[in-house]
Formats: C-alpha cells, structure tokens, sequence
C-alpha cells in the first residue's frame, strides 16, 4: 500500500514537473515573440528574424511568430520566405484570415494572379466583411483587364470600409478608363474628403476635368497636385494650355 501511495505521489510529482517545464517553454516563447514584435516596430528587422525563429523553436505551433516572421521577410522582399512562413500559419490555423490575405499579395507581386485571387477568396469566406481582401482581389482583378469584377470588389471594399481611400481611387481609375467620368470625378472627390494631400487624386481628378472640359478646375487640381510635390505630366499640361488658352 505504501509502494502504491509512493507511486502516486512520483507520477503527481512527474505531472507538475512536466507543466512546470511546459510553462517555462510557453513563456519563454512568448518573451522571444514579444522581442521580436518590439524588434520589428524599431526597424531591427534581423534581430525580429531571431527572435521570432527562437519563439518558433520553442513552440514549432506558434502561428502568430510565424505570421510575424512572414512580415518581416515580406518587407524585406523575401517573397519566397514570406509565403512559406504564411503557409504554416495556415497550416496551424486554417482560419487565420490574415495569412491568407498577405500570401495573397505575395502571390500577386510574384504574378501568380490566379492563387492570389484563391487566397483573397479564401480570406473573404472566412470573413465576408474583411474590406482588405475585397480591395487587394479587385486589384488584382484590375490588373487581368476585369474592369466590371474589380469595380465589384473596390465597392465591397467601401462598404465594409466607407473611409476606404484607396478603394475610392483605383475605382475612380477603372471609371475613367471606362469613359464614367463623372463617375470618376466623384469618387476621386471622396477620396480627397478622407485624405485631402494624397497628390495622385488631384492629379488624377484634374486629367478628368480636363476630358469634361472643365478647364479652371483642371488647373485647380493640377496646382493642388503641384503643391503636394506631385510633378504632373508635361504632356498633360501642355494639352490643357492648349484647350484652356490659359499658361497656368
């Protein structure tokens, strides 16, 4: 009977050294995460790398250190590295929205358009108010000549996100590719009314004004564009010097 109690009293004795050991790990994990989370907001991309592989080391299932690591290698151009950092986060975490989305925009600048478009699906199924991946598809749909998906996609993107400027612009863009002008026009002036010194959307308000032939507000984005320090093409100008008979 006392052999049996000591035998309880190992295994329990096992048990607590056990968790004991697994709290350690676990907190060592996350002081190397922290790290490196801290590292990266300083710029210290290398030492974020270390840290964040350390982390990963300790806890091989931390999705949210290899999604991190994906980050930096990502902002580091390390597309190949990011993808299969993202990959394991997904692997992990099948619903880590996140990491479909940032793969998505790896695939993209990689040009496998089509598993970008399958990863910012897969992001919106999980997801459908995520206003990000709508806006990243749409560009990538803008890229394969789908005006009418892309159109689609920047409008979810704003109606998840209705201070949504770039949405506003690219969409603003595929309107005056179309010949929408007006259309253009207005969402080029939402765009301004969410961010009054982005100098591309003056730029490009003012080439639509121009084609509507509403020449004094023409100039009135193009100095605008101008005093952001946008240069504004010279082509451009001259073409409205021309039909406004005016220099400036």
């Amino acid at each position: 009977m006392r052999c049996k109690s000591y035998r309880i009293i190992m295994l329990v004795l096992i048990g607590v050294l056990f968790i004991s050991i697994a709290s350690v790990y676990a907190e060592s994990a996350k002081e190397y995460y922290d790290s490196g989370v801290a590292y990266y907001n300083q710029g210290d991309l290398p030492q974020a790398i270390s840290d964040f592989t350390k982390a990963i080391e300790i806890n091989p299932n931390y999705a949210d250190a290899y999604y991190n690591r994906g980050l930096v290698y990502y902002k580091q151009g390390n597309l190949p590295q990011a993808i299969s950092d993202w990959t394991k986060v997904i692997a992990i975490n099948p619903s880590f929205t996140e990491a479909y989305n940032n793969r998505g925009n790896a695939y993209d600048i990689q040009g496998n358009l089509p598993q970008a478009i399958s990863d910012f699906n897969k992001a919106i199924e999980i997801n459908p108010n995520e206003a990000r991946a709508y806006y990243n598809r749409g560009l990538v749909y803008y890229k394969q000549g789908n005006f009418t998906q892309a159109i689609f996609d920047y409008t979810k993107a704003i109606e998840n996100n209705p201070n949504y400027e770039d949405a506003y612009y690219n969409r603003g863009n595929v309107y005056a590719q179309q010949g929408n002008l007006p259309q253009a026009i207005s969402d080029f002036s939402k765009a301004i009314e969410i961010n009054p010194n982005f100098a591309n959307t003056y730029s490009s308000r003012g080439l639509a004004y121009y084609f509507i032939g509403e020449y004094d507000k023409s100039w009135a984005d193009v100095h605008k564009a101008e005093s952001l320090g946008f240069v504004v093409d010279a082509a451009f100008v001259a073409e409205l010097k021309k039909a406004s008979g005016r220099d400036k």
